[in-house]
């Protein structure tokens, strides 16, 4: 396989990974009985939720203006200081939050075209890494990658919710460039926003494969340097394609 770019950078959910159906009520029913068999004072679901919701809700509508991510476990941890839950002795935040986040993974699934192109890729001496837009904590993201058999093939992964700012923000595919020790006309990002995982590394020299699945007419006006149906197109691209 003759590949033009020495790295790849990957987006990660509805790229790589179908998150299916989030079902955070489930999710939040089974991290409030965790904590009643630990024998801590839980409120309900029925009024834990849709505090929840209010508050998470807000967070992420002005991480979209600031870049700033909105963290899940900042308003899990919250809610625990509200109601003068005291975990001590009895189980940690992050217990808590992998109690939550594994009944969240758990529908999930990779595309088809993943593993054999990522194979390939591999094969070929590229080298990839994850750079991701989560709320998630970093290590339930590690987590996640692991559970997909996906770990050997990045050498890092990169999330909005452990860096000052969230893509489409420079910063964040500057510290990837420099963490591959590579200038940015020489690494590939694939994703599936426009917005997101085109106009963000395009406008530090990076570019962007759009990985169009739904073939959807982008109505911002976006431009990739490539567009894709599936990531077996990758392995297609023999030549880099100037700018514009």
């Amino acid at each position: 396989m003759s590949f033009p770019f020495q790295a790849v950078l990957f987006d990660w959910a509805y790229t790589l990974v179908d998150l299916v159906e989030e079902d955070d009520a489930a999710a939040f029913r089974k991290l409030i009985d965790f904590m009643r068999r630990k024998g801590l004072q839980a409120p309900d679901v029925e009024t834990f939720f849709p505090a929840y919701r209010k508050l998470f809700k807000e967070m992420i509508r002005l991480s979209r203006q600031t870049h700033r991510e909105a963290c899940f476990e900042h308003v899990l941890n919250y809610f625990l200081l509200q109601w003068r839950v005291d975990l001590a002795g009895k189980t940690t935040l992050e217990e808590l939050l992998t109690v939550y986040y594994q009944e969240i993974y758990a529908p999930r699934k990779l595309f088809p075209d993943v593993l054999p192109v990522l194979q390939s890729l591999q094969a070929g001496g590229t080298r990839m890494g994850v750079v991701s837009n989560t709320t998630n904590p970093g290590f339930m993201k590690d987590f996640e990658r692991r559970w997909l058999g996906l770990d050997a093939f990045f050498e890092f992964a990169i999330y909005s919710s452990e860096v000052p700012y969230r893509k489409p923000h420079p910063s964040i595919f500057e510290l990837a460039a420099r963490r591959l020790g590579l200038s940015p006309g020489d690494i590939l990002f694939v994703g599936d926003n426009p917005e997101m995982d085109v106009a963000g590394p395009r406008a530090v020299g990076m570019p962007a494969a759009w990985l169009n699945r739904e073939k959807i007419i982008p109505a911002n006006g976006i431009r990739s340097d490539y567009e894709i149906g599936s990531l077996t197109e990758l392995l297609a691209i023999t030549a880099c394609v100037p700018q514009k």
